[in-house]
């Protein structure tokens, strides 16, 4: 699927499923939310905190699609496409950034 196809079918949803978008305000709280169930996972599993029998049932791709979701869905209600955006914002890490990580000495081996 591509971005274009997702955007569609998140509006799709929502206008059929969904009822309507929640307000922006409440979509970049729901967005936090979301990262916030992604980072819980990632500190346990990944980081130094332990896991509790609860966490066994959580899933990481699960959380980032919601995350997308959410994105997408902001991102419809505010008139963004988000392919056109990801396509100028890699071009200008492409042509900003082009030697920066090169030279960090902190990413060197």
């Amino acid at each position: 699927m591509t971005i274009e196809e997702a955007q569609s079918k998140v509006d799709i949803w929502i206008k059929d499923v969904g009822v309507r978008y929640f307000s922006e305000l409440t979509n970049t709280a729901v967005l936090m939310e979301e990262v916030g169930e992604l980072a819980r996972i990632m500190a346990r599993k990944y980081g130094d905190q332990s896991a509790k029998p609860s966490d066994k049932e959580e899933n990481m791709a699960d959380e980032m699609a919601d995350i997308l979701f959410v994105l997408i869905c902001l991102a419809n209600q505010t008139g963004v496409n988000l392919n056109e955006a990801l396509e100028k914002n890699l071009e200008k890490k492409f042509t900003r950034d082009k030697n920066r990580h090169k030279n960090n000495p902190k990413l060197q081996p």
